[in-house]
Formats: C-alpha cells, structure tokens, sequence
C-alpha cells in the first residue's frame, strides 16, 4: 500500500474502534429490563470486532489458518492467499496484508500443518511452500489431483489433518440443469464423497452420500465430523460424524460405490424415494447414517457451513462443544453431543447472530477469541457485505444458557450455565416440547413433517439448581425435539440469553427412570375448549372481496414476517440475490392466490437463472403468509 492509502486505512481504523466502544457502552447503559427481569443480550457477552481489510482487497474469506508467529492466513475464493499481520489489532495498529500465493482456482479450505499451508481448490488439494523464507510462497505442489467437469458447483472443502498426518477433504456435487430444473449429480468420480489422502498422497474413499458438505473438522479424539446442506435428499442442515464406510444419504454419489478402493457397497437403486423420514429408511438399510444433530432450516440457519471445537475457556463454558457458522442468516450456533448406544446425538442452540456477511470459516485465535471469515457472491447472505473479516470476543462474563441438552429413558435433562431459580423452575407453565422430523425423498429440502407435542409429565431439580430433569409423557427416537425453556430465570433473576434448544434423539437411552411423587408430579390445569381451526394442507386460499384487499400492507410491516421466516436470506425487495428480488417476482402478475401457493409449493423451472431452488415454506401461517402476498402483488402498482 501507499503511504497516503496508510494513513487513510490507520484514521479508518481508529474512527471504527471508537464507534465500537461508544456502541458497547451505549448497549451497556440500555440493559433491558422487564418487571425487574434482566433481560441479556448476546452483545452483553459477546462482542463482535470488525478486522479492517485495505481498500483492492476483495477478501471472500474461503479457508483460514494460524500460523506458529500468530500471523493469520487467509485463502480467498478469487484465488489468494493472504498473510495478515496484528489480526488482533493490539495495541491500536491496523492489520497489515501482505500476498503469500494467488491464481488458485477458488479454495475453499485452508490448513497449516509442519511449516506448510495446504489448500482444497476445486481440482486439486495443494501444498504451498515459502523455500527461501521471503514471505512469498514459491513452490506450488498438487498433493492429490480431484476429477471435476468444469461444472461451477463441484467445489471442494479441506483439508483436515488427524494425528498420523493424514488429510480429510469432502467434495462438492455438481448443479446442472435439464428442461424441468436444476439438479444435484456426480459426473466424474468421488463427487460427493469424503477422502483420506496419505501424506504420501494416497488416496482412500473414505465415506459417501455428501451433498454440499461446506466443512468438516476433527475432535481431539480422532472423530470426524462434517456439515451438511439442505437440498435433494437433505431435508434440512446439519452435522454429522463420519466413520469409514458410512453412506451420509445423498444417493447420486453411490455411482461410484463400484470403484476399486470404495469402502461403501450400495447402488443408487437401493434407495426408496419413499418420502418417509430418514431414520426410518435407515432401519431397512445397513449403512445409511442419520444426522447426528439436525439444524432445522429458517428456524436456526439456512445453509450450514465451517465449525470449530471448544477448548477450555474458549467462549465460556462450553469447552467440548461445536461451533457451528451458517452463511444464510449470517451467524454462528452452538452444538452439544453426546453418545447414546455407540451413536452420536444431541442438542443445537443459538449462539451469536449479527455478522456482516455470510459466515463460511471459523478459526481459534490464540488468545481464544474467535476469528469469523466471510463471503456472500453468489451464495448470499442476511448480513448485507459481499465479504468481509471479523473477531468475536467474549468478555468472560458467564450468560445464563442452557448448557446442555441431554437424554434420559423418560425425557431430558437440562444443564443450565447458572443455578435456576427454583420457583420458576418448578413451573410446568416454563417449558413446552414439540417433536417433528424431515421428509428422505429426491426433491428439495422437505417442510416439517409428523409434529407433534410431547406433555410434560414432572419436574425435578437438582439441588444446587443447575440441572432440570424433565419427564415427558413420550420422546420419538429418530425424532428432533425442540424443547422451549421461555419462563425459568436464574437464582440473578436473569432471563434466558436463548430459551430453546433442539434435540436430535437418535437413540433413547436405557438406565432408571425418575420416581415421579406428588412433589415434582406436574398438575393439569384444565384449559377453557379453544375453538379449533383447520389445519390447511392444501394450496392456501386468500379471499378477493374487496374488504379482505383494499388496504396494502406497508414494507415496515411485511420485513418482521420476512425476517422471522428467513424470507430476506435468499430475496431482497428490489436487487438480485440468491432468489429474484420481490420487485421482479410482482412483475410476473401473479394472483394474490397464484403467491401464495408459490411459497408454499415454489415451481424452481419459474426461475431458471437462479442456481439454488427455493424450498417449501409451509411453516408460515396463514395470516403472516397472506400480508406477505399482498405486499409482494402491490410491487407492480
């Protein structure tokens, strides 16, 4: 950089640090309070710092590395990798960039491993070496070459090392498109699949039926785990363990199950297109893995991307817990497992939202604070930035959370950060727990299926008030149980930082059950018969008289609903994103019936410039569904 372009980027720096600590004091001052109820806020705990990039550097953060000086390497989806000094921003002083490597044909993982950073480009995982030590990366060497088509879609993740050197990449399908719509494929061999490749360059399949598998990561136990995106065959996000010889559920990939070195033996016509849940499927085939923690989509993400493991102290006490980011909504959840039966289970929470464009890589800095990559081209994301680089820093102040969501043969356990106060806690009135599942079927994503509430039957607490066992009238195996603690305060009289978490019960677990008595028992009150609504399963319906039309809802009204239903993820009023803006969908002239039988059941081959095909939306209700058609239909007055 220039002097001048210095000195610009230091006054830069400086105007955004003090707006930061004027913003924090402010938010500081304004703690909401309600009856004498603390209500927190994520930024009471966790702060996020915007890491500044120089002006001609479009940083689409795609993989991120610490190296042993502290310094922090990032690759780029435009082919760069870059060395940024002060990430942290000590002392004052600006970050400084300096070029390591470009022309890589967009890497979308990056990891530093003996003296080396290598990068998972689309057609080939690379080592990248500084032999002469001027901070410039000079040799260039393909460990292990990736077949691709060409095909825009065939990305590749990775690479992740275990303790014996060896590296973990997952590969990407393609998108391609026919008369009827966009479809997922694997054209040339492994697409879809996960691969360890030796530190000779050896190369083994290593597990198959991945779709869009953005991240994986390793656990200090050696276990694998991946992220998933919702899509053909994946009714919603989530994150999964991976051994040797699973088949993660997407099918196009078993086109290669044939190939000498497959460690998995299904064929593509092993597996029903049924539309039943998953794990129902799976008890007919051995070898098809469910989900280890379901994310339910536009509910906490929609497009499930990097992961970090918690060490000690890293963003409070979770240590052992996932991080988990999410592009779409442009924020970052939080994941607890346990395991029940030899398999892999449990609870997601949300963590921290706000981020400035779409969150894809997470990585650990050394003083434990969390550092957050991001890019948005093409993909798009709530957070508004087509890129970017941010800090999350915990100030080191315990929220009181839910820290743990675990089984029991009768229900569940909750571990809160903080002890419960007592009375509140004793409240049935406190919890409300819904279970529901996915569709397993060919087409895209899947709307909530089998819902159904679990009553609370009792109520126990342990006696230092951190643990809540609850006994419900029944759990699901294989189900999701999104389990709502709204009323429960601490013994501070804090409310909850997040009142809901979601359960992903693989297995029950066997052992005793709680002895309910007349003192945890809950005890029915008998509500007043509320008046029943039917439940619409069919195309809505919106009536046309006058009265039901005639006043417009204005687009302060409307963006709540499209906020709260994730519709602002993939559609902007007026500009392009990851769908078409709202402004041309009103061009189309659709009846205000003809919109909303579109959210509800979207027609992709309407839209075939846009790559990713809007799932259904039957989650929102009718009312919130109908303002929304109207707002959109008065975009072409």
């Amino acid at each position: 950089m220039t002097i001048r372009n210095n000195i610009l980027f230091t006054l830069r720096y400086f105007l955004c640090s003090s707006m930061v600590v004027m913003a924090t004091v402010a938010l500081a001052k304004a703690q909401v309070k309600k009856d004498s109820i603390i209500i927190p806020k994520e930024e009471d705990f966790y702060q996020i710092q915007t890491v500044l990039v120089p002006e001609g550097i479009q940083l689409e953060v795609g993989g991120m590395a610490f190296l042993p000086n502290d310094k922090l390497a990032v690759c780029t989806r435009r082919g760069e990798v870059w060395i940024i000094s002060n990430p942290y921003m000590k002392d004052g002083r600006p970050s400084q960039y300096q070029l390591f490597a470009q022309g890589l044909h967009e890497p979308l993982g990056m990891a530093y491993y003996k003296g080396d950073l290598y990068v998972a480009q689309r057609p080939q995982l690379t080592r990248l070496r500084d032999k002469n030590n001027d901070g410039i990366a000079d040799e260039y060497k393909t460990v292990y070459n990736f077949e691709i088509t060409g095909n825009y879609h065939e990305y590749a993740y990775g690479p992740v090392f275990d303790k014996e050197g060896n590296m973990f990449v997952t590969l990407n399908l393609g998108w391609f498109r026919d008369v009827k719509g966009g479809y997922m494929e694997s054209r040339v061999k492994w697409r879809g699949w996960m691969l360890k490749i030796s530190p000779e360059g050896k190369m083994t399949p290593f597990a198959a039926g991945l779709r869009s598998p953005a991240a994986l990561t390793i656990d200090k136990d050696d276990h694998v785990f991946y992220t998933e995106n919702q899509g053909e065959w994946v009714g919603s996000g989530h994150m999964t363990e991976v051994r040797k010889g699973d088949f993660l559920g997407q099918p196009t990939s078993l086109a290669w199950a044939d190939q000498p070195g497959s460690t998995v033996k299904l064929k593509v016509e092993d597996i029903p297109d049924s539309g039943k849940p998953e794990f129902e499927v799976a008890k007919q085939i051995a070898g098809l893995k469910t989900p280890s923690v379901w994310i339910p989509h536009a509910i906490l993400g929609v497009s499930t991307s990097g992961m970090l493991v918690a060490g000690q102290g890293q963003m409070g006490p979770f240590e052992g817990q996932f991080f988990v980011g999410d592009m779409g909504q442009s924020l970052i959840n939080r994941v607890y497992l346990e395991k029940i039966k030899d398999v892999y289970q449990g609870a997601v929470f949300p963590f921290r939202k706000g981020f400035s464009s779409g969150v894809l890589r997470l990585c650990w800095g050394s003083d434990g604070s969390m550092f957050v990559g991001m890019t948005a081209r093409g993909w798009g994301s709530g957070g508004g930035e087509p890129f970017g680089l941010q800090r999350l820093v915990w100030n080191g102040k315990i929220p009181f959370e839910m820290k743990t969501i675990s089984a029991r043969p009768d229900g569940f356990e909750l571990e809160f950060t903080q002890p419960v106060d007592r009375k509140t806690a004793s409240e049935a009135a406190a919890y409300h727990v819904r279970s529901f599942t996915y569709k397993y079927h060919r087409q895209y994503g899947s709307p909530i299926i089998n819902e159904a509430n679990c009553p609370l039957k009792a109520i126990s607490i342990s006696p230092d008030g951190m643990k809540v066992r609850l006994v419900l009238d029944s759990t699901r195996e294989g189900y999701i149980h999104e389990i709502t603690v709204a009323g429960v305060r601490s013994t501070g009289n804090q409310g909850l930082l997040h009142n809901l978490g979601y359960y992903t019960l693989n297995r029950i677990p066997d052992g005793p059950k709680l002895i309910i008595t007349t003192e945890n028992r809950v005890k029915t009150v008998k509500k007043p018969t509320a008046k029943k609504v039917p439940v619409n399963n069919a195309s809505p319906k919106v009536s046309t008289t006058p009265s039901a039309i005639s006043r417009i809802p204005k687009y302060e009204e409307v963006k709540p609903l499209l906020i709260q239903y994730t519709c602002l993820s993939c559609h902007d009023p007026v500009k392009r994103h990851i769908g078409p803006p709202y402004a041309e969908v009103a061009k189309r002239g659709y009846s205000i019936d003809k919109l909303k039988r579109l959210i509800f059941n979207p027609e992709p081959g309407n839209w075939p410039d846009y790559a990713t095909p809007m799932p259904p939306m039957p989650n929102i209700p009718a009312p919130a569904l109908q303002k929304i058609a109207l707002w959109i239909h008065s975009l072409d007055k």
